[in-house]
């Protein structure tokens, strides 16, 4: 099952760590804050509260999370929520397709995506008209496979517009539920 959200968000660009600056955890002068309080144990509910707590005020929580999610981070609470609770997020992050991280590659933005959000970027991608070049660029591939990719699309786009033609068919009545083969000829 694929997960879609459309939120205008701000994404991390690939290598981009520049977000952590602003993270609440972030040990200052006049903010102090215990690193420990992010590593608690199981049953160290107080540290947990805490450290959720300082999440729940954090501007980059999200992309804490992104980050965590896309880096296999399973360590600490991260994006305000405990090693347990991002496991299943670990688990669907392959099939998650964000429609603003598709929108924000479109533009040119390098950010991570997933293999549902690379599908994505190629359907609107040739759905916009851009070239094999802007999309090998966009995904970092060879235009060589952006032209295979492109060719895949032509062929999904056709195949589903074939599937959709309907065919007549015989609307349902007590004339036809007594047809017979009689009825339809000597071909028949």
């Amino acid at each position: 099952m694929t997960t879609t959200t459309i939120s205008p968000a701000r994404h991390r660009s690939l290598g981009d760590q520049t977000w952590q600056d602003q993270a609440v955890c972030q040990s200052t002068e006049y903010n102090p804050v215990d690193p420990d309080v992010f590593f608690p144990e199981p049953d160290e509910t107080d540290k947990i509260a805490t450290a959720k707590s300082l999440c729940g005020q954090c501007p980059v929580r999200d992309v804490c999370l992104d980050a965590a999610l896309e880096g296999g981070d399973t360590h600490g609470i991260r994006g305000g929520m405990t090693e347990e609770e991002r496991e299943p997020l670990h688990e669907k992050l392959a099939s998650r397709l964000d429609y603003s991280r598709v929108n924000a590659t479109i533009a040119g933005r390098d950010i991570h995506l997933t293999k549902a959000e690379r599908r994505a970027v190629v359907r609107a991608a040739y759905r916009h008209g851009l070239t094999e070049q802007r999309l090998a660029w966009l995904l970092k591939i060879t235009e060589e496979h952006a032209q295979k990719l492109y060719r895949e699309t032509r062929r999904a786009l056709r195949n589903r517009k074939m599937q959709q033609t309907t065919y007549p068919t015989l609307p349902p009545g007590p004339d036809y539920d007594r047809l017979g083969r009689d009825n339809f000829g000597t071909v028949a």
